[in-house]
């Protein structure tokens, strides 16, 4: 299997030219995440605002998400269709997004708009249309997305269980807010969230495509000169629920959905992060083959399909997964979702297994590093939990070589997952 792993890292050392590099904006060194690429002629630009995603939503649930759909309704000066229209006929793509974590703004621009490009993400960000016409306009827009969600059992269970797994923790709530807190935010709750977080003490710059560093360097001295400096904000890392649970929730369903979820002890910075990926991968991440889904579905007929997931990330660690399965079913299905989970702790994988999650892992990732997007959004992965670039190389390295008893004796050691709470949504019958 080892040419595998050369063919791998000849392919990305020939398609990889990363690297980290730092702009003095205002007395703050700003870090440049950066790649060059001239396969396009185009440029993809990030501002991630870390440490200014979901979790700062503090009791005003959905207040981040709203205010990167306010940043949908152009600048003050355009409003939102002069901007859009402004930008669609030099096929210039940028949008906002919030997640957990981050807060990001996203261009990408063919080479000859990047000048462009930069001068309309600037208007954005000096000057957001946070006019009280775009407010109302999202809250109902806001309102209407939520509306819909009641019919939707997935998302109901997956909430409850965030609700229940993350309780009095800033994850324990819907990040897309609920009906109650989007009608109580005000105008004010944006900007003031806009002014207090978009700052160049949290932010980390990605870029990539065809531009030279030296031109970028200029270009962001431009854009972002009237950025406030704001101060550096810590990341706190939020524990899953030790007291197990069951949330049971009575819906007109034609199948009981089921959610689980349970403690993960690692960090998203651990050494064994590469045993986690390849463990995670056999018991439920894989689709057809994994032992969530033959147990489950392929055996005993119980769910069209059934996943179960590790989610590591530097504010928090959780196990998860889910199915749907029969209202009568609901019992057995979940009895078998307990007792794999142990067995799998308990008795570990087979070399058959492991082999195969081997194949899959080392001969896929040329994949999943293909893109100009994709490298860029590994590199950032990378710097942002403090590895160097190419941090993913010497994890296949270490896939690859990863022996039967190391991977069995890190199982025995994440017992914490059978630890499993419950969120079901089902008929009640």
């Amino acid at each position: 299997m080892k040419w595998i792993i050369t063919i791998i890292i000849c392919l990305q050392g020939a398609l990889v030219s990363g690297s980290v590099d730092k702009i003095d904006i205002n007395g703050v060194e700003v870090p440049i995440v950066f790649e060059k690429n001239k396969a396009l002629p185009i440029v993809s630009l990030q501002l991630v605002i870390t440490n200014a995603g979901s979790l700062q939503d503090g009791k005003k649930a959905g207040l981040v998400r709203f205010t990167s759909s306010m940043l949908g309704e152009g600048s003050k000066a355009k409003g939102a269709i002069q901007f859009a229209q402004e930008l669609e006929s030099r096929a210039i793509s940028l949008s906002v997004h919030s997640g957990t974590e981050t807060f990001v703004y996203e261009l990408s621009v063919l080479k000859e708009q990047y000048e462009y490009g930069i001068k309309m993400l600037k208007e954005l960000m000096d000057e957001p249309n946070f006019s009280s016409e775009s407010f109302e306009k999202v809250k109902h827009l806001t309102l209407g997305n939520l509306s819909s969600k009641k019919s939707d059992f997935d998302y109901i269970a997956n909430l409850n269980l965030k609700k229940m797994i993350f309780k009095d923790t800033p994850l324990g709530h819907a990040f897309g807010g609920e009906e109650d807190s989007i009608k109580k935010l005000k105008l004010e709750d944006i900007k003031e969230f806009y002014d207090s977080h978009i700052d160049l003490s949290n932010m980390i710059v990605v870029v990539g495509g065809d531009i030279k560093i030296d031109e970028l360097k200029s270009s962001l001295k431009v854009l972002l000169k009237d950025v406030k400096v704001g101060k550096q904000r810590e990341l706190g890392h939020y524990e899953v629920n030790k007291k197990t649970g069951e949330k049971i929730e009575v819906k007109d369903t034609q199948q009981a959905y089921i959610y689980f979820g349970a403690p993960y002890n690692l960090k998203s910075s651990d050494k064994d992060i590469y045993k986690s990926k390849v463990a995670g991968f056999i018991l439920g991440e894989s689709g057809f083959g994994s032992r969530m889904m033959e147990e489950i579905r392929v055996k005993r007929g119980l769910a069209y399909s059934a996943y179960s997931r590790t989610s590591i990330n530097r504010s928090n660690s959780y196990f998860s997964g889910h199915l749907q399965t029969k209202n009568e079913s609901l019992e057995e299905a979940k009895s078998v979702v307990i007792s794999e989970i142990k067995r799998f702790v308990k008795e570990g994988v087979t070399q058959s297994e492991l082999d195969q999650a081997k194949r899959f892992l080392l001969g896929s990732e040329p994949l999943r590093n293909e893109t100009l997007s994709q490298r860029l959004g590994r590199a950032f992965t990378e710097y942002y939990r403090g590895f160097e670039l190419g941090h993913s190389k010497a994890q296949l390295e270490k896939i690859e070589a990863l022996s039967l008893n190391e991977l069995n004796e890190f199982i025995k050691t994440h017992d914490e997952i059978t630890n499993l709470s419950f969120s079901i949504v089902h008929d009640g019958k």
